[in-house]
């Protein structure tokens, strides 16, 4: 499946990184603590986090993530938007905590 097709499908909000909406997404990983992310999580994964600043989109760029999807509302700063613009990385934004939005995306086919 695309990050398009989740976006459409849960109805969340695209926050930057427009041109990379076409990113196949293999599967998912949720993590705060950017050394286990990278660590842990694998290329064409989206990621969800609470971590709204530019050294996320650093790592999900390193990791050849598909996106990372901002939970519970999370505000990214500006740095991180400029950021993942220029490296063509969707930033996605829900108000649904990390488990929640994973149970949602692990119920949708693509």
């Amino acid at each position: 499946m695309t990050v398009e097709y989740i976006v459409n499908t849960l109805k969340v909000e695209v926050i930057a990184g427009k041109e990379g909406l076409s990113n196949e997404v293999s599967g998912g990983y949720t993590g705060d603590l950017l050394s286990f992310v990278m660590s842990h999580a694998k290329e064409k994964n989206i990621w969800l986090t609470i971590q709204g600043h530019i050294n996320s989109v650093a790592v999900a760029s390193l990791l050849g993530l598909s996106a990372i999807v901002l939970t519970e509302g999370v505000e990214a700063d500006q740095e991180m938007l400029d950021k993942a613009n220029e490296e063509g990385i969707p930033i996605l934004k829900t108000l649904f905590n990390s488990f929640d939005f994973a149970v949602k995306l692990a119920q949708i086919e693509g």
